[in-house]
């Protein structure tokens, strides 16, 4: 990863924090914990005028494995 991808990374992250910290904050209290197989995440989305949608997954062994490198790659970026 080049570092001008990185610093845009960076700042949208950071402007992302700025404009929803209480998503910020429920993210962090997700993830203080070990997400374990089995654990469902659900997600609705609710747009102007129109009913909600909504999804969920049962997270599997494979689910864990991509987190742990999605963590790997958020260290990069710090």
């Amino acid at each position: 990863m080049n570092a001008a991808l990185i610093m845009k990374l960076i700042s949208a992250k950071s402007k992302f924090s700025r404009n929803h910290p209480k998503f910020e904050a429920f993210l962090k209290s997700v993830f203080s914990r070990k997400i374990e197989e089995d654990t469902v995440i659900e997600i609705t989305v609710t747009r102007p005028g129109e009913a909600p949608l909504t999804a969920n997954i049962k997270v599997l062994q494979s689910d864990l494995e991509l987190l742990e490198e999605l963590k790997e790659l958020k260290g990069l970026t710090q």
